[in-house]
């Protein structure tokens, strides 16, 4: 999450042309980001803004990759790291009131503060959820479905569907994990490249916020707007296996 935010503060965006290309990139030659890229479209995410980047990681050349490398990993990092916090956000206000799973073990928890849920969950629960995710991970890194790696000309933030590549799963999954309903089958470059704009700009505030319902549960008061709003929190945040076992 710390990575997420700094580069969320770097105004990381691509460019019009990467965001315009097909689906399958290893269909054309491979088209990498440029610093250049990223202060034109910084000003479309923010103008007033523009393009900030204190940390000055734009230029920086990660693990002996090319500069054009290390952009592509940090915009996948970003838009990545802005969807899950925009379903963590989403999650933390539905579970703080009350809503959650009727079936066990979920029906046995009565805590109200979502960190507070999470470590009242078995072992073996967690551990599934952390496997899933996991596989969700290997599933984007690996693209057996033939496109371009994020790093190396692809799109990112592009997650391969699952019908991409039937043959590659223990099973059906039925549903891909982007746009199971295909709602943006039918939208042009144009639209896409908008909806793009405003989705790395909702996770950016989605990654602001539930870092401050964190920091209000764990440090009471830390977040006056919050205040009274967000249970408090005993445990540790940053732990997730808290209980559990420790190192």
């Amino acid at each position: 999450m710390l990575a997420a935010i700094a580069v969320s503060t770097a105004a990381f965006a691509p460019s019009n042309a990467p965001l315009q290309r097909p689906l399958c990139p290893h269909t054309t030659s491979p088209v990498m980001e440029t610093q250049e890229d990223l202060k034109v479209l910084a000003g479309k995410l923010n103008p007033v803004v523009g393009f900030y980047d204190p940390l000055r990681l734009a230029e920086a050349e990660f693990w002996d990759n090319t500069n054009e490398e290390t952009i592509g990993w940090l915009r996948h990092a970003e838009i990545k790291h802005g969807r899950v916090a925009m379903a963590a956000f989403v999650g933390y206000c539905v579970q703080a009131n009350g809503l959650k799973f009727p079936w066990a073990p979920f029906d046995a928890i009565t805590a109200t503060s979502p960190p507070d849920q999470w470590d009242a969950l078995p072992y073996a629960a967690k551990m599934q959820i952390v496997l899933g995710v996991g596989f969700l991970e290997w599933w984007s890194e690996i693209r057996v479905d033939g496109t371009q790696h994020y790093m190396k000309g692809g799109k990112p933030g592009y997650f391969p569907p699952f019908s991409g590549a039937p043959d590659k799963l223990p099973h059906p999954i039925g549903l891909d994990l982007w746009d199971p309903f295909k709602f943006t089958k039918g939208l042009t470059a144009e639209e896409k490249s908008k909806k793009l704009i405003v989705e790395v700009n909702n996770g950016r505030l989605a990654m602001l916020g539930i870092m401050a319902f964190l920091a209000e549960a764990k440090v009471p008061g830390s977040v006056p707007a919050l205040s009274g709003i967000v249970s408090p929190y005993s445990g540790e945040v940053m732990a997730p296996f808290f209980g559990d076992f420790g190192f």
